[in-house]
């Protein structure tokens, strides 16, 4: 299943705020794209962001190529005539995706791969109706899509191995730095550490130990910069005379730490706390200008990082 912009447009299957990045990233890279959204409103929203999402792709990484075309249809038949991949980014309900993954089957080439963007649920589970389910793969993209290089990428029970390895290759190729799970796991693996730490951050408001906007502060000026930089296994790794020596030197510091964590449950009132101390961090700044601030910031960042591993 060679993937390549010669042999036909890139299928996008939902056109909400995930769908409608990844489409302004396949046409930046030179792909033809055929977008397909039952509600029309989905179009009119996406072609009124379009330039705002390549003028940020275009300085993150300037087009190599000239920028692929995009089309859009209500009729899922016409949106994938001809499609050589299909990312399927539709709402996040197994019953849903697997009536969709089937459709979309019934209206493409039977090697074209099918990539779900979903970001909790399992292949296995989502494939079940495929009549081609080798074929139907995970490919899990971090928010803002068009901006953030992470892409996690598994296959469920019957999915081919060979399509777990050309999707990997495919992503690569679109300057994406895919993560390939070993197994099946709910929340794949940015969501599930994401969690992990998050379910800390909660209960440490909800307990009092301090405020939403410290313990955002912490994240930022702590362990983010250097996690960013390096990952945190590497990241300790440096922090000692190698790996081995900080598991050891500090395994009993972490073990206490873990045996210690918060436990948050998100009761009316730990979500009412929570909200008001975010709402008292934002103050006056808007949720478009936090998003340009973000996005903008993203930009430099993510430069500077592909500076550095060119190097």
């Amino acid at each position: 299943m060679d993937i390549t912009p010669e042999r036909g447009p890139i299928g996008v299957v939902g056109l909400g705020t995930i769908g409608q990045r990844w489409a302004a990233t396949f046409a930046h890279h030179g792909y033809e794209v055929s977008c397909y959204d039952p509600d029309p409103a989905r179009w009119e929203a996406f072609q009124t962001l379009h330039p705002a999402l390549i003028d940020d792709l275009e300085r993150l990484a300037p087009a190599r190529a000239a920028r692929g075309p995009i089309r859009f249809s209500t009729d899922l038949g016409k949106a994938l005539a001809g499609t050589a991949f299909v990312q399927e980014s539709g709402p996040e309900r197994l019953d849903l995706k697997q009536d969709l993954l089937a459709g979309i089957e019934r209206h493409v080439g039977e090697n074209v791969v099918i990539a779900s963007s979903s970001s909790a649920l399992l292949v296995s589970e989502m494939q079940a109706k495929c009549t081609r389910p080798q074929r139907v793969v995970l490919a899990h993209p971090f928010n803002p899509v068009h901006l953030m290089p992470l892409v996690e990428i598994v296959g469920g029970r019957e999915t081919s191995p060979e399509v777990v390895e050309q999707t990997r290759a495919f992503y690569e190729a679109l300057g994406k730095k895919p993560a390939v799970l070993r197994k099946e796991v709910t929340g794949h693996l940015a969501l599930r550490l994401m969690g992990a730490m998050w379910r800390e951050a909660i209960a440490l408001v909800e307990s009092g130990v301090a405020s939403a906007e410290d313990v955002d502060r912490a994240f930022c000026y702590g362990p983010g910069p250097k996690w960013t930089l390096q990952g945190s296994f590497i990241s300790n790794h440096l922090n000692a005379d190698g790996i081995e020596s900080f598991l050891t030197k500090y395994g009993k510091t972490y073990q206490d730490i873990w045996d210690d964590l918060g436990d948050a449950k998100l009761q009316p009132e730990t979500i009412t706390r929570v909200s008001r101390e975010v709402r008292e961090a934002i103050g006056e700044r808007s949720d478009a200008e936090l998003r340009d601030q973000r996005d903008a910031g993203l930009v430099d960042l993510l430069r500077v990082m592909t500076q550095r591993a060119a190097l």
